[in-house]
């Protein structure tokens, strides 16, 4: 399952690079479960908020499971899917597509298969999206 948008003209796409060791692979997984619930951005955003470093603690399970509770996901099904490991041939293709294409670091921005150096701001790439739906007009 790929995390996305796609607005007729825009497709946003968010793929796992789960790099740093088990942890990011437990946290990756753990934000898939949510997307399965719908609260894909909310879980991320308290993953981003809560790093702590290169296994460290901050992502045991248990610490993956009260992220979810407090979300107000369903508690029983979220841990049966992270306890199952029910998207981790999802992260581990997100780790593969990143080697196939010799991606290194996060965030890596593609616009139209063109890769973008330096993390760019939005104010950077606007133009260019902006262009990219006026060509395929």
């Amino acid at each position: 399952m790929e995390t996305y948008a796609d607005t007729g003209l825009v497709r946003f796409e968010y793929k796992h690079f789960a790099f740093i060791g088990s942890e990011s692979t437990r946290a990756a997984e753990a934000s898939e479960c949510a997307l399965a619930q719908g609260k894909f951005w909310q879980y991320h955003d308290t993953i981003f908020a809560n790093q702590r470093g290169e296994n460290q603690g901050a992502f045991r399970d248990v610490v993956l499971e009260n992220f979810a509770a407090a979300l107000g996901l369903d508690t029983g099904e979220f841990n049966r899917c992270l306890d199952d490991r029910d998207y981790q041939n999802v992260v581990q293709a997100g780790v593969a597509e990143a080697k196939t294409r010799e991606i290194s670091s996060t965030p890596t921005i593609f616009i139209n298969g063109e890769r973008l150096t330096n993390a760019p701001s939005f104010s950077q790439i606007q133009p260019m999206i902006e262009a990219a739906i006026a060509n395929s007009q």
